[in-house]
């Protein structure tokens, strides 16, 4: 028989560059089909928000190419994946960081404006990651390419 899956359970801290920061859950938005994307405030803290993006097994985000913002900070919360992003600066080549439950220590990277960006979930495990955006996000800040 299979296990009924529950809803993602809310948070109400959230470490950032080493300071840890209580939040308020805002709203679940659907991205795509496989995508949810949680949207928090960060209690006393107007100057960025967080979203906790779920991506089902073998799902991807669209690419974006972030067009607005003054820093865009992906990282790992659990599971198995990989961020790609191509970088404006570099030669085209895409840059791929490899995320798991079994790194030792928790990477994240950050997106610059005319980057393009796209989280991938293994096949066999479901991903959950992390979305800093510094203001907070606001329609515009990211053009799907798909």
């Amino acid at each position: 028989m299979q296990e009924k899956e529950t809803a993602y359970p809310k948070i109400h801290d959230f470490e950032f560059e080493g300071t840890s920061q209580p939040v308020e859950f805002v709203e679940t938005t659907q991205v795509v089909s496989g995508v949810e994307c949680d949207v928090y405030n960060l209690l006393g803290d107007k100057t960025k928000d967080l979203g906790i993006i779920r991506i089902q097994p073998g799902g991807r985000t669209p690419p974006q190419r972030v067009v607005g913002g003054d820093r865009t900070i992906e990282g790992h919360v659990s599971g198995t994946g990989a961020l790609v992003v191509i970088r404006t600066n570099g030669n085209g080549d895409p840059e791929t960081y490899k995320f798991t439950d079994d790194a030792s220590e928790k990477l994240s990277v950050e997106v610059k404006i005319g980057d393009v960006m796209q989280w991938r979930a293994a096949e066999n495990s479901k991903l959950v990651v992390y979305e800093v955006c510094i203001p907070p996000y606001q329609d515009g800040r990211y053009e799907n390419l798909q």
